[in-house]
């Protein structure tokens, strides 16, 4: 990716056409290699053929499951749902085992088993999956699997203490993130579905996430807990990230947009005011972007820059402009955007770094294509939300 060639300010930016034009016709064939099971988990822009193994995790391949499935309602033309299908013919019956909503955490694509844990974070993924290829497809065993899945995280994975377990392992700390994830999944069929009993799910993980993720002194989203869902003990306990703060902005006021519930939308101007104070680098010196990590203090305790954080701030942004009618959002939205495709992303590609220095040097070249997740979902919305 040339710097200099890269959109320098709003007016330079992409069509909303770039999603149809460039990144999904790119990545169908980066993501599918012929003759080959699952998807590339890797990619290397330096050495497009290279082969990282054989190794296929249920998370990248539902993640890209539901990246072709919305691909393809973007696109019907786009050659996504035989990507869509690829995916979950491999979900289905590959990794998932037994029927009986367990799925294993990574598999070869010969069908033999890496790791057989079965992961809370994979299965909230393997649930949106199964959303969005619904709805791309109206395949009801896309629905079938979803109730497989529910069933299973309500039988073997409830905690005492509220909330699921990490894994079927009993795996510690405890973390926020496989539960944010599974909000977003629950909302996504209570879409596909229309049923109430979803957004059941939903409401119970914002009263989780009320009553133990978040500090209501300081409006800060911790990331990882005790088995009572005390802070971890030592810097776990204090670490926070903007990237998260700003995801859940987005998905409690879509919760709050789905049923009413103000406690949702209170909850999102916390974490959202944290974050802008404390989360954001102003660009004086590097990209205009979210850092990695900060503490409870707002103390900025790692300075590199993700790419998926800067993604769950431009969701942020839009579901302000969408529920709150946030002009300051939308002057940031327009500048984050820029910075996103100055910085990370190569409008001529779809190639992106995975991570900057605080400088904006590259500290990460080789591309974990799970991140196409993080990519595809957010500048959907800006289509759906400016378009």
């Amino acid at each position: 990716m040339k710097r200099e060639e890269a959109p320098k300010s709003a007016n330079d930016l992409p069509s909303k056409a770039w999603l149809r034009e460039i990144l999904i016709p790119a990545w169908i064939d980066r993501a599918v290699r012929p003759g080959r099971a699952g998807f590339v988990e890797m990619f290397d822009p330096a050495d497009p053929v290279r082969d990282f193994g054989p190794v296929r995790t249920t998370l990248v391949t539902a993640r890209l499951t539901y990246v072709f499935s919305h691909a393809h309602l973007l696109d019907p033309e786009s050659g996504a749902l035989a990507a869509a299908r690829h995916g979950f013919a491999f979900l289905r019956d590959v990794c998932r085992e037994g029927g009986q909503g367990r799925f294993l955490h990574s598999v070869r694509e010969d069908g033999t088993s890496v790791d057989a844990r079965t992961d809370l974070y994979d299965l909230a993924f393997v649930l949106f999956a199964m959303a969005w290829y619904y709805r791309a497809t109206q395949d009801g065993q896309a629905l079938a699997i979803a109730d497989e899945v529910i069933g299973f995280i309500e039988r073997e994975m409830a905690h005492p203490q509220g909330g699921f377990v990490e894994d079927t392992l009993g795996t510690l700390p405890r973390r926020q993130n496989p539960h944010m994830h599974l909000l977003e999944a629950f909302h996504a069929l209570a879409g596909a579905t229309g049923e109430q009993r979803w957004l059941d799910h939903a409401d119970a993980i914002v009263r989780l996430a009320r009553a133990n993720l978040v500090d209501t002194e300081t409006g800060t989203l911790g990331e990882y807990f005790t088995d009572d869902w005390q802070p971890a003990s030592g810097s776990a306990g204090h670490a926070c990230e903007p990237g998260h703060h700003f995801e859940w902005t987005w998905l409690l006021l879509h919760h709050w947009r789905l049923t009413g519930e103000t406690q949702a939308r209170d909850l999102a101007e916390r974490l959202y005011g944290f974050a802008i104070r404390h989360g954001l680098d102003d660009g004086s010196a590097g990209p205009l972007a979210a850092f990695d990590v900060f503490d409870r203090s707002g103390h900025v305790t790692a300075s590199t820059k993700l790419l998926w954080p800067q993604t769950e701030a431009i969701k942020a942004f839009l579901a302000r402009i969408e529920f709150l009618d946030d002009a300051d959002a939308a002057a940031r939205l327009d500048k984050h955007l820029a910075s996103l495709f100055r910085w990370f992303v190569a409008p001529d590609t779809g190639l992106w770094f995975n991570q900057l220095a605080k400088d904006g040097t590259p500290t990460q070249t080789v591309i974990p294509v799970r991140v196409l997740y993080h990519l595809l979902l957010a500048l959907a919305e800006w289509e759906r939300v400016r378009g």
